[in-house]
Formats: structure tokens, sequence, C-alpha cells
């Protein structure tokens, strides 16, 4: 099975093409170009990188959230767009999912963690047996020392990913190197094949929160 994965949800864009045993080609780029200009050329270039063409792809993983409300909407208007004209699947994978798959070599606990907005970051912590990532909290959307509390409670390290990952500072807690604390499309692939693919009018963002557009609509501040 071979898969496109397509993440939008934070500064870096990213795009890659995996099977399950390989990464057959990914780019990543953190720029200050809107991810509607950059996505759609990225996912062209490792498919050839990967000598490959769209309909050899047999689904596309997406970044569903949390993350930025722009970006994720792009994101998913591109899946949708690409899987509604070739007739493929596509699954939704959460942000802070693939994160850990980011760092899944390591046996224990990780922690996801990406800012959010004053003190509130979004959150999950997830469990590693050195491949397989399995959750042990939802996703949330909490104040940061709340988050910690919860951490500080847990025995043995903690490898921590995502960009809030400095927001943990402490010598239980591990950041993530560089090149695997921020969104890897690849990461998307890993969590996507132990899911099951759907048809793409099901593909929907988890926000987490109200978007602008809504708190008008609701009145709320």
């Amino acid at each position: 099975m071979i898969l496109l994965g397509i993440d939008t949800s934070g500064k870096t864009a990213s795009a890659a093409v995996c099977t399950e045993a390989s990464v057959l080609a990914q780019t990543s780029v953190y720029t200050k170009l809107t991810h509607s200009q950059v996505i759609l050329p990225i996912c062209r270039d490792v498919l050839k990188n990967a000598g490959l063409e769209l309909s050899d792809v047999d689904g596309i993983a997406a970044a569903a959230g949390p993350g930025s409300y722009t970006g994720l909407r792009i994101g998913i208007a591109a899946v949708k767009g690409i899987c509604f004209a070739l007739n493929k699947p596509c699954v939704g994978i959460s942000t802070l999912e693939a994160l850990a798959y980011n760092v899944s070599l390591h046996k224990g606990v990780i922690c996801s963690i990406m800012a959010a907005r004053q003190d509130l970051v979004y959150g999950a912590v997830f469990r590693s047996d050195g491949r397989v990532v399995s959750r042990i909290t939802e996703d949330r959307i909490l104040p940061l020392d709340e988050l910690k509390a919860s951490l500080e409670a847990m025995e043995g390290d903690i490898v921590v990913a995502g960009d809030g990952s400095d927001k943990l500072t402490g010598e239980r807690f591990i950041t993530a190197p560089p090149h695997l604390r921020l969104q890897l499309a690849s990461s998307l692939c890993a969590a996507g094949f132990a899911k099951e693919m759907y048809s793409p009018d099901k593909l929907e963002a988890a926000y987490m929160e109200f978007t602008k557009a809504e708190k008008d609509l609701s009145g709320s501040n």
C-alpha cells in the first residue's frame, strides 16, 4: 500500500510518499509563504522523486488537527480535491498522534505538545513500544501547568515533540531533536497505515476550539 501524507497544520508544510516498509520521498519546508502556495508543488515533487504518479497512490493521510485553522483548511481542501478527482480514499490523523510517531523509537511515554493561545497548549500523551504508538490520553487543549502536573505523576523519562516542546522543562523531559520536533508527513503515513480509510466527504478538521467565524456567529468573545 502506498500513502501520500500531507501536513499543513503548523509552520512547516510537509508531504511524503510512503509504503509500510519505507519512506519513498519526503519534503518539509519551514517557510513564510502560505501553505496554499507551497503544498501542491511539494506533493508534485515528492511523487516525481519517488517515480510515481498520483494515480499510483492508494490513499492520502491528512493532518486533521489540532493546529493552525488556516493551515488545516488548506491541507484538508487539497486532500479532498485530489481524492474526489481521483476517487481515492483518505484518513484524517491527529497532529499530536503524528508527532508522537516522530519519536516512536523511544520505548516509553511520549508527550506531543503544540502552542495554542495565551497559557494554553494542545497536548496528548502516548506510549510507544519502540515501534507502535498507543494513546494514554485524548487530544486536549489545557493550561500548561495542568499538562505538566499530569506528566510528572507518570514514571520514567518522557520524550517531548512539537512546537511547544520548550515549554516542558525538567530532568525527566527529553526534547526531540530538531529534525524530529515538528510535523513530518511520513509520520502521518505511519499512523495512517493502522487506520481505516474513508471517503473524502467524511474528512473534517478537529480544531478543538471555536474558529473566529463561529465565535462571531455565536456572539462569543
